[in-house]
Order: structure tokens, then sequence, then C-alpha cells
């Protein structure tokens, strides 16, 4: 990546969208956009192959539950780097060199031979993934004029929000014609198109500053929230080695205190890695709040039901992607309209009755049992995936509409780092509790469906419980009409 140079400052809106025609500005977050979408479905696509890899490598799936763990990790280790990033090379730069680093990545686990090959080729995905997520937000903010941004960010929320809901839907249908490795092997050809049509529209003056890393900064950023997964994805095996668990969380804990004390006293002088002033915002905290739980549901739910129907239901792994696709068309649906609602009427409008919905869904997981017939497993899937879209549409630019524009990169990483370390969360809560009481059953002899069923039932009143406090911060969140900000 190269340091191209620096061009003046502007105000989202203008600058660079002032020297970009209409035409080049919907190829730049086209391009974004898509790039995007191809790696944000890559991190939900293995859910539905997961018993597949699990049988063929003999892996436990809290081995395998790793695939997504691990993927996560690096996306909260790297992501915190890129308000850096963002400021140091030129935008073009990193989009070529994160789509590069996710053709790498799957390259390596196509031709895997190995658990621990195809948890590297993962883990290099994940780097490219991590740098074109914040990209695309900050793009959008720096470009989209203020009355327009509930609209684009609902398009964006189709990439954030349906491609995790349909990747098990894709995988479902490759795993069933042609084996869990199709999935990778597909994905390659289609990391090599996004790349050429990136580097033909994704042109844009670069505001790139000639910044000198705080080598501390990233040093304690990626201990604090490396061992602060690690120790989340721990807690399964605790009964097995608590001191290591233990010893995660607290040097991850030590490391964020003194990576936010380094950044808060880098501030005044530019030096910081990674901004914190957003969090003295009430809304932009509660909206950090709010992702956080909605990205822990989505991957918690999609990682444990693909496991319940499969090995508690013996039900195959297409029917399983069909079965999550209504869903996924929902959101795809929904996010657009309430974009427009978002510009019109502000973000309460959006974010309450996506709050509601997101925990209703939850609630409704909670009512399955061995004998629930897979369209009840649909509707809770589509009522989850509604609340999920009208979240997604509305929490970043309710977030942040009231930060300085300086600082837009730096929210965007920040959103993004909780939103996986969310990710993170949830998928370990929801697999832990599932597995704990169900192993526990296993061993009093009682059948494998009715062992993970009421498993699965506690990870299920953990998730509403935590989607019902999600309501409560939806509330708190207040904010005008975007039209009349500006």
């Amino acid at each position: 990546m190269t340091t191209e140079p620096a061009a003046p400052s502007a105000e989202p809106g203008a600058g660079p969208a002032g020297q970009l025609s209409s035409r080049a500005l919907t190829g730049i977050i086209a391009s974004l956009a898509l790039a995007a979408f191809m790696m944000i479905l890559n991190e939900t696509v293995l859910t539905v192959a997961l018993p597949g890899i699990m049988q063929d490598m003999g892996i436990s799936a809290s081995t395998g539950q790793w695939l997504t763990t691990g993927f996560l990790l690096t996306l909260s280790v790297v992501i915190p780097t890129t308000g850096f990033l963002l400021q140091r090379f030129a935008h073009r730069s990193l989009f070529l060199f994160a789509i590069i680093s996710f053709i790498l990545g799957t390259a390596i686990a196509v031709v895997a031979p190995s658990f621990a090959f195809l948890l590297l080729g993962r883990i290099v995905q994940a780097v490219g993934t991590a740098i074109v997520l914040p990209l695309l937000m900050s793009t959008t903010l720096a470009l989209v004029p203020v009355h327009l941004r509930g609209t684009v960010m609902g398009l964006n929320s189709i990439v954030i929000g349906v491609a995790p809901a349909i990747g098990p839907t894709v995988s479902g249908a490759i795993v069933h014609a042609l084996g869990w490795h199709y999935i990778f092997v597909l994905m390659l050809p289609i990391a090599v198109v996004v790349l050429v049509l990136g580097a033909i529209f994704f042109k844009l003056p670069s505001t790139a500053r000639k910044l000198k890393v705080d080598s501390a900064s990233v040093l304690l950023s990626a201990l604090a929230f490396g061992f602060l997964v690690y120790g989340i994805s721990s807690i399964e095996q605790a009964a097995d080695n608590a001191t290591m668990m233990i010893a995660s969380f607290g040097i991850g804990l030590m490391a964020l205190a003194l990576f936010i004390i380094r950044q808060v006293k880098l501030a005044p002088s530019g030096r910081e890695l990674l901004n914190l002033t957003p969090f003295a915002l009430r809304t932009f905290s509660f909206a950090i709040a709010i992702i956080m739980i909605a990205f822990g549901t989505l991957l918690g739910s999609l990682m444990i039901v693909p496991i319940l129907l499969e090995s508690g239901q013996g039900i195959d792994s297409l029917q399983i992607g069909i079965m999550l696709l209504p869903g996924g068309l929902a959101q795809a649906i929904a996010s657009p309209i309430f974009g427009r609602i978002y510009d019109k009427r502000g973000p309460r409008p959006v974010l309450i009755p996506g709050a509601l919905l997101l925990a209703a869904g939850q609630w409704m997981y909670t009512t399955v049992t061995v004998q629930t017939e897979l369209w009840m497993f649909m509707l809770c899937h589509i009522v989850f995936s509604i609340g999920l879209a009208l979240l997604m549409t509305g929490l970043m630019p309710s977030a942040m509409a009231s930060v300085d524009p300086r600082l837009f990169g730096h929210g965007s990483a920040i959103f993004n780092t909780a939103q996986q370390l969310g990710g993170a969360i949830g998928t370990t809560i929801f697999v832990t509790v599932m597995s704990l009481p169900s192993k526990v059953q296993l061993d009093a002899g009682s059948e494998v469906a009715e062992a993970l069923f009421s498993g699965a039932h506690i990870s299920f009143i953990v998730g509403a419980v935590l989607a019902t406090l999600g309501i409560i911060f939806a509330f708190m969140i207040k904010g005008e009409k975007p039209s009349a900000n500006r």
C-alpha cells in the first residue's frame, strides 16, 4: 500500500464527493458494497457446513466453532487499527490490499489439508474483511449527503444483514450438491472478479496523511481484543483449563485499560490509534450496545440452529439453507424501505420497531422443541431478520450523526469492532450454554436430540433477555430527522 499526496479536507457530502460525478460515486459505493457482501457472506457461510467439516476432520463442535470465532477474533484485532489506516493510506490502496488478502486466504482454504490450514485460510480472509467493512461505512458517511444517508445505509444494511442471513442458504445448497470444500472453490473466482471490478471503478481522490503509527497502541490493541475474544471462546472448556481462561481475561482487561489510557493521552497530539471521543456521545454509546446485542444474537442463532436441525432432527443442509432464505429476502425488502423512513422520520420509528422484532424473534425461538416443524423455525428467523434489518439500517447513521466528521474513520472502526466483538461473544455464549447442559443430559442417558434442544432452549432464553435489553437501549436513542439537520 502506498501513500498518495494528501487532498484538501472536506465536510461530509462535500470534498471528494464534490469532485466526483454521481456515476463515479455510485461506482465507488457499489464496488465497496459488492466486496463487503462477498466477505460478510463468507463470515457465516460455514455455519451449515460445520457438521460436515466436524465429521470429515474428526473435530468437536467447540473446535469447529473456531472457524467462526477465529475469523471474528482476527476482525476484532485488525478493525481497531482501521481508524489510523483510513487516514494513513489511500482508500483505493486499502481496497485492493483487502481484496488480495481475501483471495489469498480463500486459496489457502481451497487446498487446506487439515483443520489448522483451514483455520489459517479463514484468518487471512478476515484481514481483508476487517478493512473493507470500515472502509464501506466511512466512505458512505464522507461522500453521501446527510439527507440521503438513511437510504444508502439501508442498501448497505442489505450487505451487512442479508449476507450473513443467506450465507447458510448458499452453503447449504453447495454442501448438499458438491461438498463443503466447494464453498471456497466457488468463492475464489468471485473474489477475483470483485478485484477486477474494484480496480476499474474504485477511483477516489486521496486524503491520505503522513502519520506515524504508535507501536505501543497497536500492541496493546492486539493483546486486549485478542485475549478477550480468546477468553470468551474458552469459556466452554473452562472446566478443563480454567487457568488459561482466567489468564486470558486478565491479560485482555489489563491491556484494554492501558490501551484506553494511552489513546486518551495521545488524542491531543493526534497520534492516537483509535480516538475514543465518540463514546462521550450518549446516542453513539447506546448504538454500540445495541449492535453488539444484535450481531451476537444473529451469529449465535445461526451457529446453533443448523446443529439443532441437522444433528437433532436429521434435516439435511439444503433444507436448512432453504428454510433460512426467506429471512434473508425479508431483510433485503425491509432495509431500503426503512432507510427511506429513517431519512424522513429520524431514528426512533426505525430502531424501536427493529429492537422489538429482534426480541420477538428470540423469544419465539425459546418455544422450539424436538417436535417443532421446520416452518416454525422459518417464521422465527423471518421475524428476527426483519428486526435486524431495521437496526442495521438505522444504527450506523444514528451513531455517527453527532460525531465530528474528522472522526468518521475512528467512529466506524469502533462501530465495526463492537459488531464483531459482539458476534464473537454471542457465538460463544450460545454454543457454550447449549453444550454444557446437553452434555449433562447425554451423560444421564438422554437422547441426543432431546439433549441438544434442552441446551438450546437455555441459549435462546439468554439471547431473548439480551435482545429485550436492546429494546430499552433503543428508546434511549434520540435524534432529529436527517433532513432537518442540513
